[in-house]
């Protein structure tokens, strides 16, 4: 299978990685999720071409993850502000963070804090059931092939929970 053709895989990990699977578009989000809008501040931030940064973005926007948003009339210049879709990519990168200040932080320790902004606290987001609240971890789950068309048994989402 080659690359291009990888979306239209009957996996999810699959056509999730079509979208987001460049360490580009990874850096550009987590920038996004950092509070970054504006083209050149992302330029400057990733020291990337503007050709390359222009085609991650423009990718992100036709998917749905980001949207333009003008700030400025003359010239008329955009920024780009995360979708629901692209909101719903923030347990995406806490995952990465998790993984990467337990594995490459090096002797300094993470270079992020993440602050839970109700209660003021540091904290680690973790993955819990939304049924039981329990940490979910890779030994306690396990996957079920479903064939195609057919309608899960039983929900396990927070929203039908």
């Amino acid at each position: 299978m080659r690359w291009k053709e990888i979306g239209d895989n009957r996996c999810s990990v699959a056509r999730t990685l079509s979208v987001i699977g460049d360490p580009w578009t990874l850096l550009i989000l987590r920038d996004v999720f950092l509070g970054i809008r504006r083209f050149d501040d992302f330029q400057s931030r990733l020291d990337v071409t503007r050709h390359l940064l222009a085609d991650r973005l423009k990718k992100l926007v036709k998917a749905g993850i980001l949207r333009r948003e003008p700030y400025q009339e003359r010239p008329v210049r955009y920024e780009y502000r995360l979708t629901e879709k692209g909101h719903d990519l923030y347990p995406v990168l806490i995952a990465l963070i998790r993984w990467g200040d337990r594995w490459m932080a090096g002797a300094d320790g993470p270079p992020l804090e993440i602050v839970h902004r109700p209660c003021g606290h540091v904290m680690m987001p973790e993955l819990v059931c939304p049924h039981c609240q329990e940490p979910v971890v890779a030994r306690d789950a396990e996957a079920h092939p479903r064939p195609a068309g057919q309608k899960p048994a039983r929900t396990n989402s927070i929203e039908n929970g």
